[in-house]
């Protein structure tokens, strides 16, 4: 990984509401083909990064690039170049799991016969080609994960943002879900950014880890690395070392999720 180049570059990124600092200062890089863990309490600003680097925010500050674009000024280049699993579901219910592929293609422009190859390529990676004329709305969460990830990397994008992707779903359909995002990031060379809450996740994926709190960058490395620097025996009490044990507010409201996924699409 050390020979690959970097394809987020993340320098010194501020984000203010007012008076809030919502992120503050931060800085860092991910390299091409990596699994980058992005942790952090809920409201220590890993959402408000996300949607800075997804072109769905304008930072106060700082500079950012997406495989050589910046995000405020080349959104086109920016949203060829990621595919994004938001925490909350964006399918439309009353569409088949073809026809939510095939919205998504169109409205990134890809040409209908590849648009339709990569369709069924990806429904069948995801276990899901079966069941291609259901819809939705008879499908379970894992399903409909699945199927976000396959829309997710419909247009062959670079980079694959997973926010909080297995919340909610049992540990089977977590785990196989998981596998096919490592399949994936292997086969395709794809840097997956993921958030999550499930220590687990991370330390299985991950291969660098940061821990964003109150804006900051309060910690990066490997897990093997966080867990040496704070002296414990498993991510969880690192993570819990860095960021301390109290209960924090949501970041972001319920329904924002589906709203940011169709603004991306339709920009």
């Amino acid at each position: 990984m050390t020979d690959q180049p970097v394809i987020i570059d993340v320098k010194n990124l501020v984000k203010k509401f007012g008076d809030f600092v919502a992120v503050d200062g931060i800085s860092f890089e991910v390299k091409a083909g990596e699994i980058f863990a992005f942790l952090g309490p809920n409201g220590a600003g890993k959402t408000t990064t996300i949607k800075m680097l997804t072109t769905l925010l304008k930072p106060t500050s700082g500079d950012i690039r997406l495989n050589g674009h910046d995000p405020m000024h080349d959104q086109a280049a920016v949203r060829r170049t990621f595919g994004i699993v938001f925490q909350d579901p964006s399918l439309d219910d009353e569409l088949t799991a073809w026809e939510n592929l095939e919205l998504h293609g169109v409205l990134y422009s890809v040409e209908k016969k590849l648009r339709r190859a990569r369709m069924e390529e990806l429904l069948k990676i995801v276990e899901l080609y079966d069941r291609k004329d259901d819809l939705v709305k008879k499908f379970s969460g894992g399903m409909r994960r699945r199927l976000e990830i396959a829309r997710g990397l419909l247009h062959h994008p670079k980079i694959l943002f997973l926010d909080e992707p297995t919340l909610g779903l049992d540990p089977q359909t977590r785990n196989h879900l998981w596998s096919y995002v490592k399949n994936l990031n292997e086969k395709e060379n794809i840097t997956v950014f993921l958030t999550t809450h499930y220590m687990e996740e991370a330390d299985r994926m991950a291969s660098r880890i940061a821990v964003i709190d109150h804006g900051k960058i309060v910690a990066s490395g490997s897990s093997a690395e966080l867990k040496q620097k704070t002296n414990t025996d498993n991510l969880e009490d690192a993570f819990l070392a860095f960021t301390g044990h109290a209960i924090r507010e949501e970041e972001m409201t319920k329904g924002d999720n589906f709203r940011a996924h169709m603004r991306i699409m339709r920009k």
